[in-house]
């Protein structure tokens, strides 16, 4: 009987240890956005403003989460309609046909106390790539309301062209209308289900 119920017990504290917490996107408190040169003076900013992602973590500390995001790309918004048309457009992401940019973590690991290294496959049109992202964890607390939040920001950069988003136009000084390198920036608030 002894032997059972410390079978019993490890079994149960097994099980307890493995539990996945679900942590879902709070997306008013949340932003996905790109910077990219332009004309090789400037600096253009946009955002996407349709987006959900979900977390899975065995820890509060989110070492070894498993992260998916999806971005549905018509929701470009560069300030300005025209732009964002072409952008929408076959010359970039052709949303018409690639209506979402999906990525999938392979790893999340600590690097020290704040700071994390995200690695995963990003797909954007019909196109698959790894690419890494340092992340900022900012936190974990109960808001007014008593739901437990965690706060992290993201960066990466990544070459448009390897993901067939390659319309271009020389200008008269040298160099490209827009930058192939594109930064990406995300600020991210989850919510514990």
């Amino acid at each position: 009987m002894k032997q059972i119920l410390l079978t019993a017990l490890t079994l149960i504290a097994a099980i307890t240890a493995n539990a996945q917490t679900n942590w879902s996107l709070d997306n008013s408190h949340s932003n996905v956005k790109f910077t990219i040169t332009h004309m090789v003076i400037s600096e253009l900013e946009g955002n996407f403003k349709t987006y959900n992602g979900k977390v899975t973590s065995a820890t509060d500390d989110f070492q070894n989460a498993n992260i998916e995001f999806n971005v549905d790309v018509n929701s470009i918004n560069t300030d300005d309609e025209k732009r964002d048309g072409h952008l929408k457009g076959a010359d970039f992401f052709n949303a018409e046909k690639f209506p979402m940019m999906k990525f999938k973590s392979t790893s999340f690991k600590k690097v020290n106390e704040k700071n994390y290294s995200l690695e995963g496959d990003l797909t954007i049109r019909d196109v698959t790539k790894k690419v890494k992202f340092d992340v900022v964890y900012n936190g974990l607390l109960k808001d007014p309301w008593g739901n437990t939040k965690a706060g992290f920001k993201a960066k990466s950069k990544i070459n448009r062209f390897d993901y067939g988003l390659k319309w271009n136009a020389a200008v008269e000084a040298g160099g490209l209308i827009v930058s192939n390198e594109v930064e990406i920036s995300l600020n991210i608030e989850l919510k514990k289900n």
